[in-house]
Order: C-alpha cells, then structure tokens, then sequence
C-alpha cells in the first residue's frame, strides 16, 4: 500500500456523455401512474421532463468545471482508492473537519457549504469559525473505488476515514455527516477519540426508541415518521438490503430509472413544500445523479445495505466525544433525545432548526454552516 496522494480531477470521457445522451432519447417509458401525485412513485410527466432537459440542456462541461473548483485527490486505503476533496482554510488555526455524505447523496450535497466553512470571512463569519473540509466519496460511490470484496460496513469506512485524516497530517479533527455519513461520522467518533475533538449529526442512525408512557411530543414526531418511512418510503432499503446486484442491472442501464430512483427521494426527504424543485435547483439535482450514472455506481453503492443489515452486521458503539444535533424538521425520523443519550453520553448541542429535511446541507447551506460552526466552536 502506498500513501501517496494524487490530484484527481474530474473528467467525464466525452463517448460516456454521447452514450448518455443517446440513451436518454431512446428510453422506453412506462405509462402514467393513475393518481393526480406522487402516491405510485415518481410522476412520468416530470421525469420525462427532467430526461429531456439533461439530454438537450443540461451542461456538464461547465457543471464539472464548476465542482473543480475544489482541489480533489485519490489515496489508496485497505486496497481501495478513496476519493476526496481537500479544501484548505486560508485562516491560521483553522480546524480539520471530515464531511461524509450518504445514499442517494455525493459530495455534490456540500457545494454550497464548502467555500463558507472553508473562509468564513468571506461567508458571514470569523476568522475563528474556519475548517479545513475534507469530503470524501464513500467506498463504491462516485469517483472511490468499488470494492472487490465483502466487509466495506460502516465501520471499515470509519476506520478508512480515521487513517485518510492521520495521512493529511492531521492530528485533531472534527467530523460531520448525515445519513449514512451520519453512521459513520457515529462510528469514527467512537474509533477514533484520541484524535476526533468531537462530532455533528443530523440524523440519529441505529438509535432506537425508547417509550415510556405516554410518548412526548418529540417522540410522537419521530415515531410517526418511523411509521410512514416503514409504510410508504423504506421500499428501497429493503431491495438495497436484500438483492443490490438484481436491482443494479436496470440502473446500470437505464438513465432515466437511475434518476427517477434518486429523485424519487428528493421529493421524499426534503423540506420542499410538494416539489424536489421548490428547493434545489434542476442542474444541482442531476449533478448529483451524474455522479452515479457516470462512474456507474448504481450497484455498489446500494451493496453498502446489503453490508449494513445483515444479522450482526453493525455493533453497537458508544461516542464519548462531544457530540452536536441538529433536528431538521423534515428529516426521516428527527433524533430524540432521550433515545440518543445512552450511546451519545456527550451531547453539548442540541438545536432544533426551522427548515429543512434530509440533505442539510444541499436545502439549506445557511442554517447548517452555522449549527457546524457554533457546535464547532466549543471544541476548539
């Protein structure tokens, strides 16, 4: 194994494009749904709509110019090469921070933080607020490589991201992360104490209720969502659990069923009034889809499911460094606190923001750079 750390820049091959475009032009459709909403899945209507966009106007030559604006390299890790931004603070003393994204996110979710977090002078804070943001793509994710073997759980990727973070020559750090970044940011925090000054999240992954009584009106919010996501929304999770190789073969494939299987989810997830582009832009969406569909990713980023829930997969841990929440209101299940307390000892932050769902940082950049810099800021 080497320790050598290589610039990366991306540079989508111009024939991945063509065939892209080829592709979404010849898509076989299915009929409507048969409701006036999103009760059947995603809307044929905004899909094709979506498809005829990203084949005629969508630019990705200056979209991908645009995500070159942060410095990026690969470095290998247990035989895996991992993919990272490394965006240096011009501020002195500024504080190392590792950001991980989840499924279906990609370091596409923290373009509009990065720069804020970065050089907060220039973004409505001090020199004092400012980090050195490490974000790198999940194993099987993007521009990471795919693992060849099985056992690339939550907590191999924390003890990847502890090595990533010693290898920058970083001897104290923070870390933040949501979804599955939320698992592993959990994880990294209990493997890693001496040198992780203290974790953020935003969802409580793997913590479970504990109801006693007549339920508070922070539980009932997060058992009703435990109840609709296990009704209406967790298909997905249990097709990624059980057989990702058989679901990856029709999004490997097809274009369009890789976007209306992620964007299916923006809907879901977001704190959008009804409509996924209440919210985010279209461009920034299908940046986020290019990421799966040009690396062809669809099937070994879903095997992170399949590795995550099996019997025994994940152990139980305990993070003992100071840990921040922030609560988006519409996040799938919104943490609890007395749920979190037993295995997060050290919660110092706790804030319940006003908007927002799933994908803090991508709804609403404003409000999570500044929960990260104010829990951030009693660790230094």
């Amino acid at each position: 194994m080497t320790d050598l750390i290589r610039p990366f820049t991306i540079a989508i091959p111009d024939d991945v494009l063509a065939d892209l475009k080829s592709r979404l032009r010849n898509t076989r459709w299915p009929e409507a749904e048969l409701v006036q909403d999103w009760s059947q899945g995603a809307p044929l209507a905004w899909i094709q709509d979506i498809c005829r966009y990203w084949a005629e106007t969508y630019d990705w030559r200056a979209r991908e110019k645009a995500l070159n604006r942060f410095a990026q390299f690969k470095t290998e890790i247990d035989g895996l090469d991992i993919h990272f931004i490394h965006a240096r603070s011009p501020h002195a003393h500024a504080l190392p921070l590792i950001i991980t994204h989840g499924w279906p996110g990609s370091i596409v979710e923290f373009h509009k933080v990065i720069e804020p977090l970065t050089d907060p002078t220039k973004h409505g804070g001090k020199a004092e607020d400012a980090f050195h943001v490490v974000c790198p793509s999940l194993p099987g994710f993007a521009f990471s490589s795919k693992p060849t073997t099985t056992g690339w759980g939550v907590a191999r990727i924390a003890q990847a991201w502890a090595t990533l973070m010693a290898r920058l020559g970083y001897a104290r750090y923070g870390a933040q992360g949501g979804d599955w970044g939320s698992a592993v940011t959990t994880a990294l925090g209990a493997l890693d104490p001496a040198h992780c000054a203290g974790i953020h999240i935003t969802l409580a992954m793997g913590t479970r209720p504990k109801v006693e009584g007549e339920p508070t009106a922070e539980e009932a919010r997060a058992l009703k969502g435990i109840q609709h996501y296990a009704d209406w929304d967790s298909g997905y999770s249990k097709q990624q659990s059980t057989r990702p190789q058989t679901l990856g073969y029709g999004l490997t494939d097809s274009p369009s069923g890789q976007a209306a299987w992620i964007l299916e989810k923006f809907w879901a997830w977001t704190d959008c009034d009804g409509h996924p582009e209440n919210i985010l832009g279209r461009d920034e969406l299908l940046d986020n889809v290019m990421l799966y569909w040009t690396t062809a990713t669809a099937t070994s980023s879903a095997r992170l499911y399949w590795e995550s829930f099996r019997p025994g997969s994940r152990k139980p841990v305990t993070v003992t460094v100071p840990t921040g929440v922030a609560v988006y209101p519409k996040e799938i299940v919104t943490p609890v606190r007395k749920w979190m307390e037993g295995s997060f000892p050290a919660i110092t932050h706790w804030s319940e923001m006003l908007k927002g769902g799933h994908f803090a940082a991508f709804e609403q950049p404003e409000a999570f750079v500044g929960d990260v810099r104010t829990f951030f800021a009693t660790v230094r």
